[in-house]
C-alpha cells in the first residue's frame, strides 16, 4: 500500500468519525425536540408523513375500516349484554 492510498483511507475514517459525532448530536436534538411527547406516537406520525400520499390514503382506509369493525363489534356485544340483562329483569 502506498502513502497516497493510506492518506485517502485516513480521510475516509475522519469523515466517518465526523458523521458519527453529527449523528449523535442529531439524535440528541431529536430527543430534546420530542420532550414531553409520546415517543411511539411521534415516531408513527413521522413514518406516516414520510409516506407518499397514496400510501397515506391506503393506511387511512385500512385504519378506518378496522376501527369501525371493532366499534361495531363492541356495540353489538353491548346490545346483546343489555338484552340479556333486560330479559332477566322482566321475570
Amino acid at each position: 500500500m502506498d502513502a497516497g492510498s493510506n492518506n485517502s483511507g485516513d480521510h475516509r475514517l475522519s469523515y466517518i468519525e465526523r458523521l458519527e459525532v453529527e449523528i449523535k448530536d442529531l439524535n440528541s436534538d431529536k430527543r430534546d425536540a420530542g420532550n414531553g411527547f409520546d415517543v411511539k406516537a411521534v415516531k408513527a406520525i413521522v413514518r406516516y408523513r414520510a409516506q407518499d400520499p397514496g400510501k397515506q390514503a391506503e393506511a387511512d382506509a385500512v385504519f378506518t375500516t378496522y376501527l369501525r369493525s371493532i366499534q361495531e363489534a363492541e356495540l353489538l356485544r353491548g346490545m346483546k349484554g343489555a338484552t340479556r340483562a333486560g330479559a332477566g329483569e322482566r321475570s
